[in-house]
């Protein structure tokens, strides 16, 4: 597929995290001339965290990955793309116990040490011996370099890989935080058809990385849609090694969280850009709301309406929309105190068009690449920002043939 309009220039500068290391490898299930499994290990059992799809009916990985979370610990992660082996009943559940204790035999470690993820079709069977077969191969070419690699082996409908790395010093130790992501579509909060890996070196305690953990999640890939449709397979795992040293503790974990929450927004930001058939990013910001919940929620009624994306996609400055999408949202809203502007460009203010609006600059506005929406509800202090793309006749396209 020709690579989205919107993806970044070039893959950033990946730093390595001590104590984790990555291998790919082509196991052929679904896709020709490409990796599609990836390993990532650390060194010794490192302190994990993560957020999983709360689906009905998720994958059997993530299933397996809520009983290895409770422990707090683990030392690998297995991932492959093509098949998210859910809604395979018994033969899933058996695949999932054959992948873990495989893997967990490469290590010597038990198979509740193993977390694993799949992406792909639903529904198929999936074939695990085409993946554990290459176990020696990945234990084999294990990498503290392999980040971009790892990255490109998840994709499935990605037009690119999504990564993203930064290094920020907290109590005197230089700590690293470096992430990778897969998503294009069947994305929207409760995770969305998205993995993602986020591998640091910090020292930090199992319920300090599980509180903000579940925290930046929520400010980050449960703040993206792409099509309203939440995957049965959404999984983000947080591996800290703990290799700098003294563990963090007060400001410092303010400071960590900010860290890992601009690691895992430029992740989520790009599952955005890469939305199937995506022209446009677009940014909606809620603010007067009651709470930051309620924000939250209003912003993405505003973000999943086909008619805001379509007009979006249209370049139709059709701000009316966006007052339809307020109001379906179900949440605290006076019509007499809203307040909307696009591009910067006031429209409306207490519940009325301003009295000298012009068009021109919101119609500019909409021909650019990235679309801003503000509303202000105009009721308290609650504030939230979520990100969404336009729907193009791109996404049918896709997703109409996503099987042949």
């Amino acid at each position: 597929m020709k690579r989205s309009p919107l993806a970044p220039s070039s893959m950033p500068e990946l730093h390595p995290v001590a104590g984790i290391k990555l291998a790919t490898a082509a196991s052929g299930m679904k896709y020709k001339g490409r990796d599609d499994v990836m390993l990532m290990v650390a060194d010794d059992k490192a302190v994990v965290a993560g957020a999983l799809t709360r689906s009905k009916t998720c994958s059997a990985a993530v299933d397996w990955c809520k009983d290895v979370l409770k422990t707090g610990t683990a030392k690998a992660v297995l991932v492959n793309a093509g098949n998210a082996n859910a809604f395979t009943g018994k033969r899933g559940l058996a695949s999932v116990d054959r992948m873990a204790k495989a893997s967990a035999d490469a290590f010597s470690v038990a198979p509740e040490d193993i977390l694993l993820a799949s992406t792909g079709v639903i529904g198929e069977p999936m074939n695990d011996q085409a993946i554990t077969g290459y176990l020696p191969k990945l234990t084999a070419n294990l990498s503290d370099q392999s980040w971009a690699d790892a990255a490109a082996a998840i994709m499935t409908t990605d037009t690119f890989a999504k990564a993203a790395s930064r290094k920020v010093t907290i109590n005197g130790e230089a700590i690293t935080i470096t992430g990778i992501a897969k998503g294009s579509g069947m994305i929207a909060p409760d995770m969305a058809t998205m993995l993602a890996f986020i591998g640091t070196d910090a020292k930090i305690s199992k319920d300090d990385l599980a509180t903000i953990t579940h925290q930046v999640t929520d400010e980050s890939f449960n703040a993206i849609t792409v099509d309203g449709d939440t995957s049965t397979s959404d999984t983000v795992i947080v591996m800290a090694t703990g290799q700098t040293g003294l563990e963090i503790s007060g400001d410092g974990l303010t400071q960590f969280q900010a860290a890992l929450k601009d690691v895992m927004v430029d992740l989520a930001q790009q599952i955005v850009r890469d939305g199937e058939g995506a022209e446009k990013l677009i940014t909606i910001t809620i603010t007067g709301a009651e709470d930051d919940q309620s924000a939250r929620r209003i912003g993405l009624a505003i973000a999943n309406s086909p008619l805001v994306k379509t007009a979006i996609a249209g370049e139709d400055a059709n701000w009316g929309r966006v007052v339809m999408a307020v109001g379906k949202s179900g949440e605290p809203a006076d019509r007499d105190r809203l307040s909307i502007s696009i591009g910067g460009t006031v429209i409306a203010h207490n519940g009325d068009r301003v009295d000298d609006y012009d068009e021109t600059p919101v119609a500019d506005h909409m021909k650019t690449r990235d679309i801003h929406i503000d509303v202000d509800l105009g009721l308290g202090h609650g504030q939230a920002q979520v990100w969404t793309c336009d729907l193009t006749h791109g996404y049918i396209t896709i997703n109409a043939d996503y099987r042949s």
